[in-house]
């Protein structure tokens, strides 16, 4: 955040902040039939699944400002809500966004946020149709709710997956994590807690781009659907790969085999893990906010689900009594545990 002189939110006041930051929305679904104005916006659904999600976003906790933009977090909080709505097999129509904000916000850091939700938005054609603001006394916080829809025989739930199904991951895994290791390193050097380390982004832009600006994978919900494939259980990777196959398997009662060989990985992602002397398979089971889908599909959609761009096969579902497996790269077994992102800790 910088340090020049902001326009108090005070001299607006609540709705008047509301009205300066929305008034120039124009929705463009559907079924947005009323938005920002009135006690409540009017959504109409005739003949479809209603989805509707929710994630807080708090400061210290999911975010740290000293080095993540306001546009940035604002483009992120919206991004996790819509891909929550795209593991269901879904299309986001609205959000709602309410926000908690302390003193030394302005109007122009608002202004900002708003920026980079506004973004998010328009790239996936979703309305901001309400919300509400508060104060806070200890930081910001952000709540958005967003909504959805599917046809009532598309949506895809976690307790789908049979035995035989295949396991598929979209994109790569640990990236986001590895950005995440390298701004709280870069963090200490600017604070002056760590020696001989000078700041240093170069050729790390694609972890940075994956930690402060995920991207909510609907073009694979698109390809899916173009392939005329309906994933059997579905959900998108924000606390680590281990875990959310972890609820698939449990929800779903069966097993897994993973294959570590099979696990995608990018270049910068295995070069920061060494960097840091870290298991890079490690990273990409266990280190969250990836925000990719994973998902299983029947065996008899193997030759459509191969083709498909930027899908990678990693394993498959097994028996309940075979439990949760990695097979790592010498042909071992390793149990899986869900080592990922939690969100309530002592």
């Amino acid at each position: 955040m910088d340090t020049e002189k902001k326009t108090p939110i005070s001299t607006l006041g609540e709705f008047g902040l509301i009205r300066h930051l929305t008034e120039s929305i124009k929705l463009e679904n559907a079924s947005s039939k009323y938005g920002i104005g009135d006690d409540c916006a009017v959504l109409e659904y005739p003949d479809k699944q209603v989805l509707v999600t929710t994630d807080l976003l708090m400061e210290g906790v999911h975010f740290d400002l000293t080095y993540v933009p306001l546009k940035h977090l604002g483009y992120k909080a919206v991004m996790v809500n819509l891909s929550d709505i795209y593991a269901m097999n879904g299309t986001p129509r609205q959000i709602t966004v309410s926000l908690a904000i302390s003193k030394r916000f302005g109007v122009e850091d608002m202004e900002e946020l708003y920026a980079g939700m506004r973004l998010a938005c328009e790239a996936h054609h979703v309305d901001i149709v309400g919300g509400d603001t508060t104060s806070s006394l200890t930081g910001l916080a952000i709540s958005i709710t967003a909504i959805g829809d599917a046809a009532k025989d598309q949506v895809v739930y976690r307790n789908g997956a049979h035995e035989t199904d295949l396991i598929c991951v979209s994109g790569n895994l640990g990236a986001a994590y590895m950005g995440l290791q390298l701004l709280e390193r870069e963090k200490n050097v600017f604070m002056g807690e760590s020696d001989g380390v000078q700041p240093d982004f170069a050729g790390k832009e694609y972890l940075l781009e994956r930690q402060l600006k995920p991207e909510a994978r609907r073009d694979i919900i698109s390809a899916l659907a173009d392939a005329g494939i309906r994933p059997t259980a579905m959900m998108d990777i924000s606390d680590g790969l281990s875990s959310e196959l972890m609820h698939i398997c449990k929800q779903s009662g069966t097993g897994c085999r993973v294959y570590e060989e099979h696990i995608p990985l990018d270049y910068q992602t295995a070069v920061m893990a060494e960097e840091f002397n870290m298991n890079v398979s490690t990273c990409a089971l266990n280190g969250g906010e990836d925000y990719e889908l994973l998902f299983t599909v029947p065996l008899t959609d193997y030759d459509k689900v191969s083709k498909l761009k930027d899908v990678r096969l990693i394993g498959h579902i097994t028996k309940p009594e075979l439990g949760c497996m990695l097979i790592t790269r010498d042909g071992g077994e390793m149990e899986l545990k869900a080592q990922g992102w939690q969100a309530l800790t002592e």
